[in-house]
């Protein structure tokens, strides 16, 4: 009779810490979701501080992901999806996956798993340059215009500035143009990919989430102590 109300005992005391955890995990998710919607419509719809607003978007389920493993950084892009799909409508709401929701599920991953840098960072730009293009194609639609043709003048503009530069007697052809909007594409997402693992591996560790170090390449650039 004694061992069975010790075990009855020991059952209750787990279940109440189950419980304790799965409800810190729930509000977790929903206000961490939350921030991200908020930090989307910021950046939709407020004129100034776009710069932040981006830099922050994918932080919050990361740090998620981080803290309460991937099926919760899951549910908290999911939640986010739904409420921006509610506040926003069915386009604009599901917009936040190309690439921020994505990068956040990627960066989330590979810092909880304890990746390299190199790893996270190279996925993490291929998956912004992919986001980035998908979400200019979708707007496109929307807006009834190319929105790539900007893109494109971007880099005919600085193509034309590097033939001057060199002297090189050429003129830019379209496929010339086309290739560095590509690479202007890409190498934004290299330096905001980047970005974003310093400013993770500066404040995460204040938010008990622990991200890896850089490596010692990147050392001189990520200088500030992360403790």
């Amino acid at each position: 009779m004694k061992e069975n109300k010790r075990n009855n005992k020991q059952n209750q005391l787990y279940l109440r810490k189950l419980n304790r955890r799965q409800s810190l995990t729930m509000m977790e998710t929903s206000y961490l979701a939350a921030a991200s919607a908020l930090i989307w419509i910021a950046l939709y719809y407020l004129p100034i501080g776009g710069a932040i607003f981006r830099l922050t978007l994918p932080l919050p389920i990361a740090l998620l992901q981080i803290r309460r493993g991937y099926y919760s950084g899951l549910e908290g892009v999911c939640l986010t999806v739904l409420l921006l799909t509610a506040l926003m409508g069915p386009i604009r709401g599901p917009l936040i996956l190309f690439p921020y929701g994505l990068l956040a599920l990627w960066l989330g991953l590979s810092w909880e798993r304890k990746l390299s840098w190199w790893i996270s960072w190279s996925i993490g730009v291929l998956i912004g340059s992919f986001g980035f293009i998908i979400r200019v194609g979708i707007l496109s639609i929307l807006v009834g215009e190319n929105l790539w043709v900007i893109i494109t003048r971007a880099g005919s503009n600085l193509l034309e500035k590097l033939i001057d530069l060199l002297n090189i007697p050429l003129s830019a052809e379209l496929g010339q143009v086309q290739l560095m909007a590509i690479f202007l594409v890409f190498l934004q997402e290299l330096i905001y990919v980047l970005v974003l693992h310093a400013v993770a591996f500066w404040i995460f560790p204040r938010l008990k989430a622990e991200v890896p170090n850089p490596p010692r390449l990147l050392h001189g650039l990520i200088s500030l102590d992360p403790l």
